[in-house]
């Protein structure tokens, strides 16, 4: 093991930086070359790249975003562009390949393992926490808490003009962001798309909670349950009760990691380069049970990450 590459795929998560930082910095006190890929898999298709050192990646860790930038990539996902992929990898030389990112590049990099005889490791970076075999991904934490701070601002207007705001999080498919902010925003009512709710459903509640004496309430809503606006609208007309949608969108995936993104994106990458020194490959580094460890990379594409649902009971509970 001399070189080892890495890139920063699908959508940037807050502390993929503080992650490049440490695989270059852990690569160097090893004797390792470190290859930054730009713009995703687009770097592999177009070998285009950078040489990383200690020096490069410093003043970074709180940095949001990712210094290798990123892309949507659709001719990586062909066969040809796999076969290119590959070609740029034995090129130059490439031992050992860490993909940071989601569900979507660990897919990619599996393809890819069959293509090439570099090792590949996957350190899971997305907001979505959507990851199998790892508890927490890089990014979450500083996603939910993004979120729970512009609620509890929403909060005082909803009180204030005692209405019923309906606030959309990311999660096109999965509800983890969603559940968890939810949570810890006290919300009413929390849609997720792993749970269908019926407008009946919730405007029981918003009803029960009015009979109650409460004035005002926050929805959270993933992204994935559908329409929010023609949900806010029914709610209104089922209701009589005013209600607001805010839409928190792009603001998710921005900002300075918190502390807890950067300090598993430092676990995630030593665990990253201890597996690459030991020559194992097609492996994702994830947090179980609370101890830093790895599954199949395989294994983590095939399965589904369950959400846990009783999350949303406990909130209804807190939330009367």
């Amino acid at each position: 093991m001399k070189r080892i590459g890495v890139v920063t795929s699908g959508g940037d998560a807050p502390g993929m930086n503080a992650a490049i930082r440490a695989i270059v910095r852990l690569a160097y006190s090893n004797g390792l070359r470190v290859f930054g890929f730009e713009r995703g898999w687009e770097g592999l298709l177009t070998n285009t790249f950078r040489e990383l050192n200690p020096r490069s990646v410093g003043g970074i860790i709180q940095l949001g975003g990712t210094i290798l930038r990123t892309s949507r990539c659709p001719q990586f996902k062909k066969k040809d562009g796999l076969k290119k992929a590959a070609k740029t990898l034995a090129t130059n030389k490439i031992d050992g390949l860490i993909v940071i990112g989601g569900n979507g590049s660990f897919k990619g990099a599996l393809k890819l393992s069959r293509e090439t005889e570099t090792l590949i490791i996957g350190v899971p970076a997305t907001i979505d926490n959507d990851v199998y075999g790892t508890e927490e991904t890089i990014g979450f934490d500083t996603a939910v808490n993004t979120a729970v701070s512009e609620i509890d601002k929403i909060r005082d207007t909803a009180i204030s003009h005692e209405r019923i705001f309906i606030v959309e999080v990311m999660g096109r498919t999965r509800g983890f962001l969603a559940a968890t902010v939810g949570l810890t925003v006290g919300a009413e009512v929390i849609l997720v798309p792993e749970e269908k709710l019926g407008i009946e459903e919730i405007c029981k509640v918003i009803k029960e909670n009015s009979a109650k004496g409460k004035r005002s309430g926050i929805i959270v809503a993933a992204e994935g349950v559908g329409e929010t606006h023609k949900i806010a609208k029914e709610i209104q007309r089922h209701t009589g009760a005013e209600v607001r949608l805010s839409i928190l969108g792009y603001a998710q995936r921005g900002g300075n990691p918190t502390a807890r993104s950067r300090l598993l994106a430092s676990l995630f990458a030593n665990h990253a380069m201890e597996l690459l020194l030991k020559e194992r490959g097609s492996r994702i580094v994830g947090l179980q049970n609370g101890k830093i460890t790895s599954i199949e990379l395989k294994e983590s594409c095939s399965k589904e990450k369950p959400l846990d649902l009783s999350l949303l009971k406990l909130a209804r509970v807190l939330s009367t």
